[in-house]
């Protein structure tokens, strides 16, 4: 059987409500799914809700932006609750630094010649987390690209003209922070970590010894080869080799969940041992 571990909702940047989700990922045949949106928990309700009324477990999560040693990784947590605790109450700063950060970027838009508003960015988020993928269909509506991967691909990019910093957790603060809260940690999709290959597994060394559970090794943008050497390099570091599809519905249409492009199955194995990580 297969799960999912890595999927978007309209509490952030995905286009499907959470209840949706649930629905595709019970109808795909999921034995679970692990709902990840960026620094919210704020669809989980409505997602476990819905999963009461399919044969699907759902796993609460989210993703993080952290920083270790200057590498930018994104981090999946897992199994956190919708309520307070160490690292659920860190969410709300962690948005606020994105709300910052969007008026920055629509300021450097303007100042690049497109004429959008943080009304009109807005408009096109249903959740609580608003973020780059917001401005890119903010930009769409304007008629100044054609869709978020253009935008992503020059402006808003890291490095691109209009992209700005915002403020991040450390890696192993997220780590802490997670395990504090009865949760475990992943690094997602590890490849987009600007850096080589042997430094990419002395990161991966370095936040194992801090707590770090497993590596997004069946992920669906990676071909079948690349695939089966992540879980290898997370077999020989003693971490979980979990994976996701990245769903984030007409956000990334070439995605679907469950499969993304069409090939991916997420042993459901890789949840049980994520399971038996937990503090």
């Amino acid at each position: 059987m297969a799960v999912d571990l890595h999927v978007h909702s309209s509490a952030s940047d995905g286009t499907d409500a959470p209840d949706l989700v649930v629905a595709k990922a019970a109808a795909f045949g999921l034995t679970a799914l692990a709902l990840t949106d960026h620094d919210t928990l704020s669809g989980i309700p409505e997602a476990l809700a819905a999963a009461a009324r399919f044969p699907i477990e759902l796993i609460p999560g989210v993703e993080l932006s952290v920083d270790h040693a200057g590498a930018k990784i994104h981090m999946l947590a897992y199994f956190l609750e919708p309520t307070s605790g160490p690292l659920q109450d860190r969410l709300e700063g962690l948005r606020t630094g994105r709300s910052i950060r969007n008026l920055r970027i629509v300021e450097r838009l303007n100042e690049l010649g497109y004429s959008i508003t943080m009304e009109d960015v807005l408009r096109h988020a249903a959740g609580d987390a608003v973020g780059r993928p917001h401005i890119a269909d903010a930009l769409v509506e304007a008629g100044a690209i054609e869709n978020r991967s253009e935008a992503f691909a020059g402006l808003l990019s890291d490095g691109g003209s209009a992209y700005v910093e915002r403020d991040r957790l450390t890696a192993i603060d997220a780590i802490t922070l997670a395990t504090e809260s009865g949760g475990v940690t992943s690094i997602a999709h590890p490849l987009t970590i600007n850096t080589d290959a042997a430094n990419l597994r002395s990161i991966l060394e370095d936040l194992r010894d801090h707590g770090l559970a497993g590596i997004e090794a069946h992920y669906s943008e990676y071909p079948p080869p690349i695939r089966t050497q992540l879980a290898a390099v997370a077999a020989d570091l003693g971490l979980v080799a979990t994976g996701g599809s990245d769903y984030h519905g007409l956000g990334k249409p070439d995605l679907q969940i469950g499969s993304g492009l069409g090939d991916l199955v997420v042993p459901d194995a890789a949840l049980e041992e994520l399971r038996h990580r937990r503090p």
